[in-house]
């Protein structure tokens, strides 16, 4: 069990980027970074497909993370925020001002929770918890589609 337990903590915290005592929803959303650039090389069909397989198993990890810390919405996991990035980024060219843009409008909209997003962080495990970043990557996403085709 011990050993299991350490496996959800390395995955839900990001590869303990969501141990950091200041940030860590940023830390994570950085580290994403790091991911978002791997998968650059997918097709957008693998893409896609890694992204909403990897977001199932965040919602299962994140599941069993709120028995492990004992908390209904742990700080320490940040892997809502690296699915969350990577909706923001579906479609996005990889430049570094595209990703520092999505960054920083993913965690605006991550932060400030406009409406529907608040209401989704209200669902109880690993729903609530993945599915409110998912929903602001969208919106992220589309924002940064406006930008993109204006400039």
């Amino acid at each position: 069990m011990i050993k299991t337990d350490f496996l959800i903590r390395l995955y839900v915290t990001f590869f303990f980027l969501g141990n950091s005592p200041i940030a860590p929803g940023t830390a994570g959303t950085a580290g994403a970074i790091v991911l978002f650039f791997l998968l650059t090389k997918l097709t957008f069909p693998l893409y896609i497909v890694f992204v909403l397989i990897f977001t199932a198993i965040s919602i299962y990890m994140s599941s069993l993370a709120v028995d492990i810390y004992n908390k209904k919405d742990p700080s320490h996991v940040v892997i809502d925020e690296v699915c969350g990035y990577l909706f923001t980024m579906i479609l996005i060219p990889f430049t570094w001002v595209n990703v520092i843009v999505g960054l920083f409008l993913f965690r605006v909209l991550d932060i400030t929770k406009p409406y529907p997003i608040r209401k989704i962080e209200k669902i109880k495990g690993g729903y609530g918890i993945v599915l409110d970043d998912v929903l602001a990557g969208i919106y992220a996403n589309i924002i940064m589609q406006i930008f993109i085709r204006i400039y």
